[in-house]
């Protein structure tokens, strides 16, 4: 009798390691460089007003997200916050509170609304945009262990702790890698000491693409080049969205997402 296996048990990258782990303590300067790269990304892409709803990661409030959100002010986007507190992971309720949030913002409005999702608030963004993807514009995620092995991070534990939900289960995990039916960018970095970068990473097609920066996870959400990239890609005309464009300096720092090595 042939054994039944699951994508995860394939190809199985490993949890960063100790180095990478320990190089988290960046967070502070990616978001002082951040400050400091103020005059740059003044130079950045403006938008079109349209609403723009940010999940926070794991054990992480709004506040987490509260530099983010005011550099999209001041591109022009009416920034939201996720208003659930601290994010505890997908508790009863929680999807459907997301997908009230997202429902008032569209009426309130009248405008598909993007998403932008760190590390397990990107769960939430993919998800959501599965169930009302009219009311989507595009999603971002940052640092999102959508595929791999779902063991393959070293906050797993944590996880399991603070939900109470066991990692592991096909009939959860499996559902996860289907990308969402709208335009979905992920921006992971290679350098993150939490979630191994392959797992942050999307198969390239007409609606989907991947963006490396060089990032801690802690730090993703804060980084001048996510800041940039971000901007980049709100500001597409809706309808008319196209892959994040390397060419000329910016190939200088934003290397390309499909080379290939194991680091």
């Amino acid at each position: 009798m042939q054994t039944q296996h699951h994508w995860y048990e394939f190809d199985m990258p490993e949890a960063p390691g100790i180095v990478r782990l320990a190089l988290e303590w960046r967070a502070p300067w990616e978001f002082g460089a951040s400050i400091a790269a103020k005059p740059l990304l003044s130079l950045a892409p403006k938008g079109d007003g349209h609403p723009v709803l940010v999940f926070p990661g794991l054990i992480a409030p709004d506040m987490s997200t509260l530099p983010l959100r005011r550099f999209l002010k001041g591109r022009g986007y009416v920034a939201a916050a996720w208003k659930q507190g601290i994010n505890l992971g997908p508790r009863e309720g929680v999807i459907e509170s997301c997908l009230a949030r997202l429902r008032d913002l569209y009426e309130e409005h009248g405008r598909a609304v993007s998403l932008i999702g760190w590390s397990l608030g990107g769960i939430y963004a993919r998800e959501v945009a599965k169930v009302y993807p009219d009311a989507v514009r595009q999603i971002i995620t940052m640092g999102t262990p959508f595929t791999g092995h779902p063991k393959a991070t070293n906050a797993w534990r944590l996880y399991e702790f603070v939900t109470g939900h066991k990692i592991g289960a096909p009939e959860i995990h499996e559902p996860l890698r289907t990308p969402p039916p709208v335009p979905t960018t992920s921006i992971f970095s290679r350098t993150d000491g939490v979630v191994a970068w392959q797992c942050s990473v999307e198969q390239a097609g007409p609606l989907a693409e991947n963006i490396e920066v060089e990032a801690s996870h802690l730090g993703m959400g804060l980084n001048p080049m996510t800041f940039y990239a971000i901007a980049d890609r709100l500001a597409q005309p809706e309808g008319e969205w196209k892959p994040f464009d390397r060419s000329g300096p910016l190939g200088l720092l934003y290397r390309d997402p499909q080379r290939r090595t194991r680091y």
